[in-house]
């Protein structure tokens, strides 16, 4: 008989998470914005080929699929967008295959709103007034240019530095080897070890101004050097990402395409294909209302409020307890 039946987290914490999920659900009422609910699993998967998403078969009316286990609520969430919703909020369950660690679990609680009509701009502000909801007292929030934080911390241009030499400087940094690793491989390694430590360490830190071949589900930009750009911010504290935030992307073509982009890169890297979300194309079809959409990790944003070092200690059966 298994005896790790008790939950990782106290009595006392679980009760703590409650009254600040309550204070959530309360700051989006303060705004009028409606929460929602969404299906868990879905008929097509997240093809970001640094997710791993994870599925399974069942019987259904079409006979036997296979269904998508959510990596975040967006998809379906941009559906009710683009059905006419308005400003829409959920506490998600979301699955992501092989996560699991001190920041990391396999099931997780996904913080996820939209705001039609929102510029990136008013959604960080936005963002960052959640976050002191829960971490009152924060130092100042501070925005960085991507490329800015590389140059200050490790000499190079994130743009412009060639691949050989990203190549050369992730490995020392990462103890890896990374002679077949591509750009965003080398600069998500460097910004992981060299950058992210450093953040929101004495406040609130939000960067902007991703490479553009990182914008996921986000806008094209140009930043004030003349590049392209992601429209997306991601917000740190604690050297702990907590949220990642976009200027939503509504041309169904231009997410097609994408979607086919990610499945290629994946099979690339030795990865299975993901189905697309093929009624999320028909819904940008239709119309999907411009405006930013951000998540934000619940988990980590509670474990910083609660004081605790590992995430498992703010819930109840973490994947080792499941």
């Amino acid at each position: 008989m298994a005896s790790d039946w008790q939950p990782t987290a106290e009595i006392a914490t679980l009760r703590e998470r409650a009254r600040l999920l309550a204070r959530v659900r309360a700051f989006f009422a303060e705004r009028d914005v409606l929460e929602v609910e969404t299906p868990v699993l879905g008929r097509g998967g997240s093809t970001d080929v640094h997710l791993d998403s994870l599925c399974t078969e069942a019987r259904t009316p079409a006979g036997r699929e296979r269904l998508w286990l959510q990596t975040s609520p967006e998809f379906a969430m941009k559906r009710l967008l683009a059905a006419g919703s308005g400003p829409i909020f959920q506490l998600a369950r979301c699955f992501r295959d092989g996560e699991t660690g001190a920041r990391h679990n396999l099931e997780f609680t996904m913080l996820e709103w939209y705001r039609p009509g929102f510029s990136l701009a008013a959604l960080i502000d936005e963002t960052e007034a959640l976050v002191r909801t829960l971490l009152p007292g924060r130092g100042a929030c501070r925005r960085h240019r991507y490329r800015a934080l590389f140059r200050q911390r490790l000499g190079v241009d994130p743009f412009t530095t060639p691949l050989a030499e990203l190549r050369r400087l992730a490995g020392e940094r990462g103890g890896l080897d990374m002679r077949d690793a591509d750009r965003d491989g080398c600069l998500d390694l460097l910004i992981s070890f060299a950058i992210e430590p450093h953040l929101g360490r004495e406040g609130i830190d939000v960067v902007v101004d991703y490479p553009a071949s990182q914008a996921a589900l986000a806008r094209h930009g140009v930043d004030d050097e003349g590049d392209a750009v992601a429209a997306r911010f991601e917000l740190y504290v604690d050297g702990l990402e907590l949220a990642n935030g976009y200027d939503e992307l509504v041309d169904a073509d231009e997410q097609a395409a994408r979607f086919a982009a990610d499945n290629a890169a994946r099979e690339a890297a030795g990865k299975p294909a993901v189905d697309v979300d093929q009624r999320l194309i028909a819904a940008l079809e239709a119309g999907m209302p411009e405006g930013s959409g951000v998540a934000l990790g619940i988990d980590r944003l509670i474990q910083l409020a609660l004081g605790h070092r590992e995430l498992a200690e703010v819930l109840a059966f973490p994947a080792s307890r499941c």
